[in-house]
């Protein structure tokens, strides 16, 4: 008697290019908990740098995926659970550590108000559906990612890292950043989704350009870089609210002529 068994299989056999992607999302995982380590000993330098790569692995396992096109249903739920350890667990714990925890249990509250509004995020992200008549919206995201999110939450941190100015109660700060960034993962604000952004090939070699400056001022100015970098990604909030608001103005205006149209 011949018994049928099932084979556990983390990649189809018929899509074996899902395994490079797959395998950078679980580089972030080792990360993202890596960074909590890091914060335990104490080095907050490694731990901010950490969830700095793994958020770099989180944009470039999408991207690689759909190079190969190595998507796969797997590599999807795997990336959400990498999303909530590395930019929802690991920078709330690594901020109770550094300076939530002087307000005692308070402190710790934030951060679990942090960690359920990173998962109620990505739970929304996952069911999101966008309309053909509104491809558009591809390029925004309702309220801000979480691997962003995770950059704002660790600002703090980063300025006292970079030594620009110094803050005598960093823990109030703290506690302010925590809470507006929670409510800015569950908001409805449109973000520019920087994932959806394709550069025309003329413009690539000024691309290549910017990347080699920006690494060259991560090199040598570590800190200052990445804290002027949420510095500015602050200002292009308000700046991806005008813009979607505008561009989905006309979007009801084309679809409002095309009935029109559709009538006479």
């Amino acid at each position: 008697m011949i018994e049928n068994k099932k084979e556990f299989k983390l990649i189809s056999k018929k899509n074996p290019k899902s395994l490079l992607p797959n395998a950078l999302t679980i580089f972030g995982v080792c990360l993202g908990l890596s960074s909590i380590k890091f914060a335990i000993d104490l080095n907050y330098s490694a731990a901010v740098i950490a969830i700095g790569f793994a958020a770099i692995l989180d944009t470039l396992d999408g991207r690689v995926a759909r190079l190969i096109k190595g998507t796969s249903k797997v590599g999807k739920e795997l990336d959400s659970l990498t999303d909530i350890i590395s930019f929802g667990v690991a920078p709330g714990f690594i901020m109770y550590f550094w300076t939530l925890n002087e307000i005692g249990k308070f402190g710790w509250m934030f951060v679990l108000i942090y960690t359920v509004c990173c998962a109620l995020r990505l739970a929304r992200f996952n069911l999101t559906v966008i309309e053909e008549n509104e491809s558009w919206k591809i390029n925004f995201f309702e309220g801000v990612p979480s691997p962003a999110a995770a950059g704002l939450v660790l600002l703090p941190l980063i300025l006292s890292l970079s030594g620009i100015i110094q803050i005598p109660s960093y823990a109030i700060l703290s506690s302010i950043t925590v809470l507006l960034t929670s409510i800015l993962m569950v908001s409805k604000i449109p973000t520019y989704s920087l994932k959806r952004i394709l550069i025309p090939r003329h413009y690539a070699i000024f691309l290549l350009l910017g990347i080699g400056i920006y690494v060259g001022l991560l090199i040598f100015y570590t800190f200052e870089t990445l804290f002027l970098t949420g510095m500015i990604y602050l200002l292009l909030i308000p700046i991806s609210f005008f813009h979607y608001k505008q561009k989905n103005k006309k979007s009801f205006v084309s679809i409002a002529e095309e009935e029109d149209e559709d009538v006479l």
